[in-house]
């Protein structure tokens, strides 16, 4: 079960700040996602395999290919700033 100090203590650690109506409201509202899940926890799912899609889905991208060559040396011609073979980036700090 949810409670008020449960939605503040989330509330929180997410640095929101939130209403005395507001902690009312999702107090309820997360303790209903809860008893949801409780009630999905009930289902039996003995004989359904494992999946990671529930339809049938057959990857449609084509196979990587090389299609044009291009040597190191001819890339490095586009570089704004280079060094020991490399592009040259500013710092971040």
């Amino acid at each position: 079960m949810i409670t008020i100090k449960d939605v503040e203590h989330v509330a929180k650690l997410a640095r929101l700040e939130l209403t005395e109506d507001e902690k009312v409201l999702y107090t309820k509202q997360l303790g209903d996602v809860l008893k949801y899940v409780d009630q999905m926890n009930e289902v039996d799912t003995e004989n359904v395999k494992p999946m990671c899609q529930v339809i049938d889905f057959k990857n449609v991208m084509r196979e990587d290919k090389v299609i044009h060559d291009i040597s190191k040396e001819d890339l490095m011609k586009n570089a704004p700033d280079e060094e020991n073979g490399f592009f040259r980036v500013p710092k971040i700090n």
